[in-house]
């Protein structure tokens, strides 16, 4: 197997074209692993490259990545894609070793790779499920099924819906709309948000900024952006930025205005994205791995994503094993325990208040 290095931006219309073909496989379909993203995300962080896989005359293989100092790599995108993994021809069989020999990296860690591509699986530090709403039955079916599992709160959300539209107005909802100042709103609330549970503001960097800005302005069917907006009385109060395949939403970035919080306004903007999403022909709404309530009240399906890191003998990979093993044990053994999740939660809201100065 041949395997050559280029920048996303490198990439000519010949490889883009094999790369959608071999993208529009059922298991490869998630837009964060289509070119548009590698593409969108070489545009602002350099290090972005894909090695491509060949065998005699053909491409085989997209292996999207960014190459770091001493040879260290991630998956592209990391610390925003939520789906990561080789792209490549029905039933090829790779060394993960040999591939990073040929992308020239010695590590290569990943957060959220397809458990599903048994090769890398060795390799795997921890799984994780990761939530998904199935409505290839369409959204009715869909709605039936929660409503038998967690009839309380699906019948809440119709009451809060009801009380929403009585008290601050006219409900409106837009499925795929570019509105860049809604954007900027959803932005400045994630922001807030992140601050408020003493998360890392992605939105701080402007390098996130650009990307999702020019995310929105994508649009290709195995990657498109979209932006969801609910409205009361003129007014937004939830706001969803994700990401769209021919049969897949990817949810990413989800937030509502604080001050409208009684009525839950993102759970009700979610109901009107699975509605849509159904109306439009998707299949699939992945709302990504954690354990948030939402996920369990909507997500009728689950999938399995991998945390780990591929090694070649080096020296770096065995400073980068020592530098690293004591926070992911420590990480490892509270998301093993709920109850050490709630208390690590509740730290990190009191760290966020002390931040904010409440």
């Amino acid at each position: 197997m041949k395997i050559s290095v280029v920048h996303p931006g490198e990439l000519g219309p010949a490889e883009l074209t094999r790369w959608r073909q071999l993208h529009g496989h059922p298991e490869l379909a998630n837009p964060f692993l289509a070119p548009e993203f590698a593409v969108c995300v070489g545009r602002v962080r350099p290090g972005a490259r894909v090695a491509v896989l060949e065998e005699g005359p053909e491409v085989v293989g997209f292996f999207p990545h960014e190459r770091g100092p001493f040879r260290v790599g991630r998956a592209i995108g990391a610390g925003l894609s939520d789906c990561q993994g080789l792209v490549h021809a029905p039933g090829l069989e790779w060394d993960p070793r040999e591939l990073l020999r040929g992308a020239g990296l010695d590590v290569w860690e990943f957060d959220h790779l397809l458990a599903t591509q048994r090769p890398f699986a060795p390799y795997h530090r921890a799984r994780r499920p990761s939530s998904v709403i199935d409505v290839s039955g369409g959204y009715e079916a869909w709605l039936q099924d929660r409503r038998r599992a967690f009839r309380h709160s699906i019948t809440a959300m119709g009451r809060k819906q009801r009380k929403l539209e009585r008290e601050e107005g006219a409900v409106r909802f837009q499925f795929d709309t570019k509105d860049r100042q809604a954007l900027d709103t959803l932005m400045r609330w994630k922001s807030a948000q992140y601050r408020r549970t003493g998360r890392f503001d992605r939105f701080a960097r402007p390098a996130t900024v650009r990307l999702v800005r020019d995310l929105l302005e994508t649009r290709a069917p195995g990657c498109s952006g979209t932006l969801s907006v609910l409205s009361a009385g003129g007014r937004p109060v939830a706001i969803h930025f994700g990401l769209r395949s021919a049969a897949t939403l990817a949810c990413w970035f989800p937030s509502y205005d604080v001050a409208l919080a009684k009525y839950s306004p993102g759970l009700l903007l979610h109901l009107f994205m699975v509605e849509a999403a159904a109306t439009a022909g998707l299949h699939r709404l992945d709302l990504g791995k954690g354990d948030e309530e939402y996920k369990t009240v909507l997500g009728n399906q689950q999938l399995t994503v991998a945390e780990g890191c591929v090694e070649r003998p080096s020296a770096v990979a065995v400073a980068r094993r020592l530098q690293h093993a004591p926070r992911r044990y420590a990480t490892d053994f509270v998301l093993g325990r709920p109850a050490l999740r709630s208390t690590a939660r509740q730290l990190l809201r009191r760290v966020g208040q002390l931040r904010s100065g409440r």
